[in-house]
């Protein structure tokens, strides 16, 4: 007669795998919330105001980079620990949801390869005309990556708020939070070119991470991960 495990295996990282996934998941909105309100010049800027803008602040524009290199490392998991926690319930929106946000989390490092350059032209001494002409210059892919970038993160994001509705999994105030997050960021980015704005968008997207974080938290192991 087979005996039913009561303990966990030796070498269960379940629990470290959920406190993990807690602790990441809003690093990565929250760090670009900061970005977009202490971006230095305006998503509508031409290239040449842009340069110009970096140039005046390398030191806001350097945070910016960082914070960008901090999303770029937490984004993909924190969408991945989402999905992991609802799939079950919403499979179908999950899936979509993922298709768009991660190529568009992945197109981030392209958003960002030009005020890279710019930064660092900015510290090795070159003229904005310069620095701007190379920036005008960009290949192709950079154009490619911010549409999927915008198309992937706005209306994935809204799918996988949807999803969350959808699983009843998380707060209701947590799945419309992440909903609305990147809708708010596009009409603040583009339309109403509103920082602080943007700021309370992607952190709505944090909050509502948070919560899904907390829920992670909650659940027991075998809940998160059953044992074969």
């Amino acid at each position: 007669m087979s005996q039913v495990q009561t303990t966990a295996p030796r070498g269960d990282i379940r629990t470290a795998s959920r406190w993990f996934g807690a602790l990441i998941l809003p690093i990565g909105p929250a760090a670009i919330a900061l970005l977009r309100y202490l971006l230095p010049y305006d998503t509508v800027d031409d290239p040449a105001t842009i340069t110009s803008k970096m140039l005046a602040h390398p030191g806001r524009a350097s945070l910016v980079l960082w914070l960008a290199f901090v999303g770029v490392l937490t984004l993909v998991p924190g969408a991945y620990f989402v999905a992991r926690l609802i799939r079950q319930r919403a499979p179908l929106l999950t899936a979509l949801s993922l298709l768009l946000v991660v190529p568009g989390y992945l197109a981030l490092p392209w958003m960002t390869s030009t005020d890279i350059f710019t930064w660092s032209g900015g510290q090795a001494g070159l003229d904005a005309a310069s620095i701007t002409r190379v920036a005008e210059a960009t290949h192709g892919s950079v154009g490619v990556a911010g549409v999927v970038f915008v198309v992937g993160h706005v209306l994935g994001t809204v799918l996988l708020g949807s999803a969350l509705w959808r699983s009843r999994m998380v707060p209701r105030w947590a799945a419309v939070a992440t909903a609305i997050s990147q809708p708010i960021h596009f009409i603040a980015a583009i339309i109403l070119v509103s920082h602080t704005l943007d700021l309370v968008g992607w952190g709505l997207q944090a909050a509502g991470f948070a919560a899904v974080g907390w829920v992670i938290l909650r659940l027991r192991d075998d809940e998160w991960e059953p044992l074969p």
